[in-house]
């Protein structure tokens, strides 16, 4: 090999490292279920399986997936007189809001898919809403809870879960109703400057105020904070001993554990998102015994079209149990959490919609959700035709007790009592308290993720190839 040959290998060399570089790991799509047969409606979205949201961007994938296989395997979808099948064209975002614009985007334009669902989030959600409204694809929000989404005049968005808002109203709810019992309570509000935990934690401040419970300390965290000491003590100084925060998953588990760590006696600990899902379990063991959260759904509630008959209502798609059994079947190492509930209900609601319209233009099918009073395996839905805004659909109070979730608010759907002054946060009451992070919980835990994507084998042998010539390059050149 002369020295000409090998300053082209090298050249190549370098020009493959900088495309590479260059060309991110979300320019190649995955489809779901790869092939098939028939007329087909595509829907797009991306998920969050890298990056800040990934907990809660796999268990929605997962439960989208499941809903999709439900649907084509018990007679498609009705349209027109023909059946279609569903496929689903999903990128991974890396939980970034630069990504999703131009990803949601090629979806629409390059990928052609006939409708959308969001990613998780209210920012994520709010930087691909402007996408759907311009090329007016109906999109269903899944994940992004912030009411501010749909205070923007959109047409063609509608949300699935209940808003920001309104997350803690029932937990509010909750601890008026056993002031009696547990004595003065004195609310510490500490969460993230995002747009979702704020529109929350709003929400809740003015929920407070109505009941008549005492806030004693409110304050937000910047976005990538992981000491959180300067707020606790704070709040423990204003003689705080219910504490109601958080944001999303990682920072609302370093919130809880660095306030017990730091002896913070707490009558109640109410944390958005994190403690749905079974790693914070595993990760905190003890001391989560105690945190609740508000949740969109939990597996313990059986709603079914004989509570849709008692509430006159009309039932449409799987029920509790042939949801599970597909998402079982694709994510047998998940246990599905609301995040995969809601998701799975977006494709619910889109379906019916559909059909409704008997159309998949996406105006009419817009058009057509405006009518939908639903019962399905996640709940009550029903949205505000003027917004999109969700406003059937109730939050449930949700507690780790004993290394299970169980439901604890509103009483008619209680599964347990709720559980105040937990003993790993009051240890002078029991002898048994001390924290624990070897327990597991009873179920399997999050850490298996869903099936690779083609992007990660594609850039495998990119890897390889780069490897290979690097190394010819450098040995025609000893030579």
């Amino acid at each position: 090999m002369d020295k000409l040959t090998s300053r082209i290998l090298v050249s190549l060399a370098f020009i493959v490292i900088i495309a590479s570089v260059a060309t991110p790991l979300t320019a190649f799509a995955s489809t779901y279920p790869q092939t098939v047969q028939g007329n087909v409606i595509k829907i797009g979205m991306t998920a969050q399986l890298t990056g800040k949201f990934s907990v809660e961007g796999k268990q929605a994938l997962c439960g989208v997936e499941a809903a999709i296989d439900y649907f084509n395997n018990n007679g498609g979808v009705q349209v027109n007189g023909k059946t279609y099948k569903l496929q689903l064209v999903y990128y991974d975002d890396q939980s970034d809001k630069s990504q999703v614009t131009s990803l949601y985007s090629r979806l629409i334009t390059t990928d052609k898919v006939d409708f959308l669902i969001a990613p998780y989030s209210s920012g994520l959600t709010a930087a691909a809403a402007p996408l759907a409204e311009q090329y007016k694809k109906v999109m269903l929000s899944h994940g992004g809870a912030s009411d501010a989404i749909f205070e923007q005049g959109y047409k063609y968005i509608a949300q699935i879960l209940a808003p920001a808002s309104k997350y803690f109203a029932t937990s509010l709810e909750m601890l008026k109703d056993y002031q009696s019992q547990i004595g003065s309570v004195k609310i510490a509000f500490i969460y993230e400057d995002n747009a979702f935990a704020s529109a929350v934690m709003k929400g809740a401040s003015q929920e407070a105020k109505k009941l008549g419970l005492d806030v004693v300390y409110n304050n937000s965290y910047e976005p990538g904070t992981t000491d959180y000491s300067s707020f606790i003590t704070a709040a423990m100084a204003k003689g705080a001993n219910v504490l109601i925060g958080g944001g999303h998953f990682a920072d609302g588990e370093a919130l809880v554990k660095q306030a017990h760590d730091l002896g913070w006696h707490l009558k109640f600990i109410g944390i958005l998102v994190a403690p749905a899902e079974e790693q914070f379990y595993t990760d905190l063991g003890n001391v989560a015994n105690g945190v609740a959260y508000p949740s969109q759904w939990d597996i313990s509630i059986n709603f079914n079209p004989d509570y849709a008959k008692k509430v006159g209502l009309t039932w449409f798609g799987p029920t509790k149990e042939q949801w599970l059994t597909y998402f079982k079947q694709l994510c047998p190492s998940l246990v599905p959490s609301y995040h995969s509930a809601e998701a799975g209900a977006a494709v619910v609601f889109l379906v019916k919609a559909i059909e409704t319209a008997n159309s998949l233009d996406s105006t009419a099918v817009r058009q057509a959700m405006n009518s939908l009073d639903l019962i399905t395996f996640f709940g009550h839905l029903k949205i505000d035709p003027k917004t999109g805004l969700e406003i059937g659909h109730q939050i449930v109070v949700v507690q780790w007790q004993n290394g299970k979730q169980v439901v604890v608010y509103p009483k008619d759907v209680a599964t347990a009592q709720p559980l105040f002054m937990a003993s790993a946060w009051w240890p002078q009451t029991t002898s048994t308290a001390t924290h624990s992070t070897s327990q597991t919980p009873t179920s399997s835990s999050t850490s298996t993720t869903p099936k690779k994507s083609n992007a990660a084998l594609l850039w495998t042998s990119v890897i390889i190839i780069i490897i290979i010539i690097i190394a010819a390059a450098w040995y025609a050149m000893k030579k």
